[in-house]
């Protein structure tokens, strides 16, 4: 009766209870964090290391190209703030190599241009330097000159007074001058003043103004800026302008630029040359691109130095470790745990890495944005980007150390002194 019993609960057995269908036990996503993390807790001074290589890289790599977006940023306010709609002339050469010159009524033919809702001129005075005394030698000019101003260039060029006012009818018709932002530097004031004189051409002229930079127009930063009738006056001006800006209606802007050179100069137009400033702007620009592309490259280089630095942790890691790794196949661990484990620790060391880059990036770049007086801009799409480089790096530099440990035996690993 009992053999018959124990025969018949043997043949009831289930079948998930036959040992060519025991299965091991899946690892939890917490358990694999767990385990991953055990390296990292055990030895956090080499952890700290390999993870400050990734670090670096990343972090070269968020500020590069935050520095780079804050500039763009900062040349799209200026630009919305100034416009793009400036349109310049100036006097190119003639057909025999000689200076062009611009006739006396071309601002008034330009004022005549339908879109056109703005016009200045001013020109430049021939052998005007601008001393700061009378006691200074002739050939020490610091590259400053003279140039004759109509009155609402400061308007149409978008230029803003600093210190002082800026010339008024009265103004312009004496001895009076407004300063460039680098003639004012370079002449040693910072201010202006009924008593603020400077030395032009045998005259003195008071300084009533000094100029900010000004970016669409940076040929009057160094100059010192008279008026037209006191140029005429007092410095031999013989009418004619050296350039004129013009602001157009925005969606003529290329229209009145085609015809810009023919109505200043009707009889010959090919010596008259058309620009448009905040193209130089947007030049300088692609200009710092290029150089930021260079930058990218050198942070790349850092990442991948960080990588192999994390490769060379994990090998280290797992010489290190043969009999952890002996013991954990001993109590049962499969090669597919072992492997997930030194993968998992890889790519959490990476990731740290990252995280603490991307963290030190935007902190480079607002301190340096700030500094600028710039707008702090980091592009989401390069964290992003940083963090995903991270987690790629980690998981080929993790490959092959995790793939070493899982094909070690129990009985190899355990009997490694």
């Amino acid at each position: 009766m009992t053999a018959t019993t124990t025969r018949s609960a043997d043949a009831d057995r289930p079948d998930r209870l036959r040992p060519d269908r025991l299965r091991p036990a899946r690892m939890h996503p917490r358990d694999v964090l767990r385990v991953g993390g055990v390296g990292l807790r055990t030895r956090p001074l080499r952890a700290f290391l390999s993870a400050l290589g990734i670090a670096i890289g990343i972090a070269a790599m968020i500020s590069v190209v935050g520095i780079s977006s804050s500039s763009r940023a900062d040349l799209d306010r200026t630009l919305a703030a100034l416009g793009t709609n400036l349109l310049t002339v100036a006097p190119g050469s003639t057909l025999f190599g000689a200076d062009a010159q611009l006739p006396t009524e071309s601002v008034a033919m330009i004022s005549r241009i339908g879109p056109v809702q703005q016009v200045a001129a001013v020109a430049q005075l021939a052998d005007t330097p601008v001393y700061r005394s009378d006691r200074i030698p002739t050939a020490q000019t610091g590259g400053l000159g003279t140039q004759a101003v109509t009155l609402d260039v400061l308007d149409t060029v978008g230029g803003t007074i600093a210190h002082g006012t800026w010339l008024n009818e009265a103004t312009a018709q004496y001895p009076a001058t407004v300063l460039g932002a680098v003639a004012a530097e370079r002449l040693g004031l910072g201010a202006a003043g009924p008593d603020i004189q400077v030395y032009v051409d045998g005259r003195w002229f008071t300084v009533i103004g000094i100029l900010r930079p000004v970016p669409l127009a940076p040929e009057l930063d160094s100059a010192a800026l008279v008026g037209w009738p006191a140029a005429t006056t007092y410095l031999g001006l013989d009418g004619h302008p050296t350039r004129i800006y013009t602001r157009s209606a925005e969606e003529h802007v290329e229209a009145v630029r085609a015809v810009l050179a023919a109505t200043a100069n009707p009889e010959q137009a090919n010596e008259i040359q058309v620009s448009r400033p905040s193209d130089a702007l947007a030049a300088r620009q692609a200009t710092d691109e290029a150089f930021t592309g260079l930058l990218l490259g050198l942070g790349a280089v850092a990442l991948l130095v960080g990588g192999v630095g994390v490769a060379n942790t994990m090998v280290i890691s797992v010489l290190e470790r043969r009999a952890e790794i002996g013991l954990r196949r001993a109590l049962g661990a499969t090669r597919g745990q072992v492997r997930t484990q030194f993968l998992a620790e890889s790519l959490l060391l990476s990731a740290l890495g990252g995280l603490g880059g991307v963290l030190l990036g935007v902190v480079v770049t607002a301190g340096y944005a700030f500094s600028r007086d710039w707008p702090a801009v980091v592009p989401l799409w390069v964290m992003a980007g940083g963090i995903g480089a991270t987690i790629v790096i980690g998981a080929v530099a993790g490959l092959y150390p995790a793939i070493r440990a899982s094909r070690l035996s129990p009985t190899e690993a355990l009997a490694t002194p």
